[in-house]
């Protein structure tokens, strides 16, 4: 029989925490005492309020298909959001609700991409922007993010990176997996660099809500016409209102890319699924107060288990700023307890210490893990307090 896989499927590079969360689920069902640091989603219930306004459309019968780019209810209130959020004004032609911000994003390189052209793609990335290049016959082109410079990128990378096929960069702000964020001036240095070789930017704001201490998001669309223009805003509320399962993200940008969008979607999803949008509508449209309580449970995590995490012997790691990662640098950890590289030292990690981490491998940066502080502060003690005793025990 022929090969029935088509060659961009071949090329896709699998999940490094595959096989990471496949032992720990063994180990598990086994009966070892696991912790999981691996989480990327709030471990808080989506508020009752839109648990209710979800049930309530059910019961109404709101159960059909809706518009391709989503209900025009929903995409008024993210149209106030933005204008309540970041000052920005979005026409409904220049929204798309998606079934999450990755289908946003997967669809936004679909319409965008033609075979060989780049997208610069900065270090640590989310695993999955790679991947949803080369499914649109793009090419990734990686920057290095810096830990010196809290791993984000200059307008001089971003500028000497830009080729004549360079089609986009990504920017995303706060950062999954490191948690920092662009400053206003930062981001006005790269985007006067994109304005000038006319490039589009991708901003991912999956994180806007989930920022600490004196920090504050800034989008870069926020900060001129031009920039506005020049910029597609992929968000979502799986993060900010503890959403994941509901698969409601969206894009907002130039009308003629949303229209490409909303036609490609048209033929493939028909429309985001019509109860998790009325789900949407009442996350938006109601109170926020559950969002906060949410924000401020994960600074006050952030802020007990870092100090404790740097205690440990060859743990470097830049305080985060936003989102809910750890990122430090392990590479001396790895080194004091004997092993080759940090993906070995992970996996020591679980076998012995049971607290299971993601590699960074799998986010461009070998020398770091990403630990998830969205789990109870007395598994992440627990968790902190394994890791250290596993090092100083390697060390002896």
């Amino acid at each position: 029989m022929k090969n029935q896989l088509a060659e961009r499927v071949k090329a896709l590079t699998p999940s490094s925490t595959l096989a990471i969360t496949a032992k720990a689920k063994e180990l598990k069902a086994q009966g070892h005492d696991i912790i999981g640091l691996g989480a990327g989603e709030p471990d808080f219930n989506t508020p009752q309020h839109i648990l209710d306004a979800a049930a309530a459309s059910m019961n109404e019968g709101q159960t059909k298909y809706t518009p391709s780019a989503g209900l025009p209810t929903l995409i008024k209130e993210i149209a106030e959001k933005f204008k309540r959020d970041q000052g920005i004004d979005y026409s409904a032609k220049e929204i798309l609700v998606a079934n999450g911000a990755k289908h946003a994003l997967y669809t936004l390189f679909q319409v965008i991409l033609n075979e060989g052209d780049e997208v610069i793609i900065p270090t640590p990335y989310w695993v999955s922007y790679p991947e949803q290049v080369k499914l649109a016959d793009g090419v990734p082109v990686y920057i290095d993010g810096l830990e010196k410079n809290d791993f984000k990128i200059t307008p001089e990378q971003l500028a000497g990176a830009i080729t004549e096929r360079t089609k986009a960069v990504i920017i995303n702000s706060p950062s999954n997996p490191t948690g920092m964020l662009y400053t206003e001036d930062e981001l006005l240095a790269l985007g006067k660099v994109c304005l000038e070789k006319g490039i589009l930017i991708v901003s991912d704001e999956i994180y806007e809500k989930l920022v600490y201490g004196e920090h504050k998001h800034v989008s870069i669309a926020q900060l001129s016409p031009e920039l506005k223009e020049q910029t597609i805003i992929i968000n979502g509320v799986s993060k900010s209102h503890s959403m994941t399962g509901w698969r409601i993200g969206y894009a907002a940008g130039n009308k003629e890319i949303i229209e490409a969008m909303t036609n490609l979607a048209s033929h493939s999803t028909s429309n985001p699924t019509t109860t998790a949008q009325f789900a949407t509508i009442a996350a938006y449209s109601g109170t926020q107060e559950p969002v906060e309580q949410m924000r401020v449970a994960f600074e006050e995590r952030l802020n007990i288990i870092y100090d404790k995490l740097v205690a440990i012997p060859g743990f470097s790691c830049v305080k985060p700023q936003g989102a809910f990662y750890f990122y430090p640098n392990v590479k001396e950890a790895a080194n004091l307890s004997g092993y080759e590289n940090v993906d070995q030292f992970v996996e020591g990690l679980l076998e012995e210490a049971l607290v299971a981490v993601i590699p960074g491998s799998g986010f461009g940066t070998p020398d770091n893990i990403r630990l998830s502080y969205a789990t109870s502060l007395e598994q992440l003690e627990a968790a902190v307090e394994r890791m250290h005793q596993f090092v100083v025990s390697k060390m002896k």
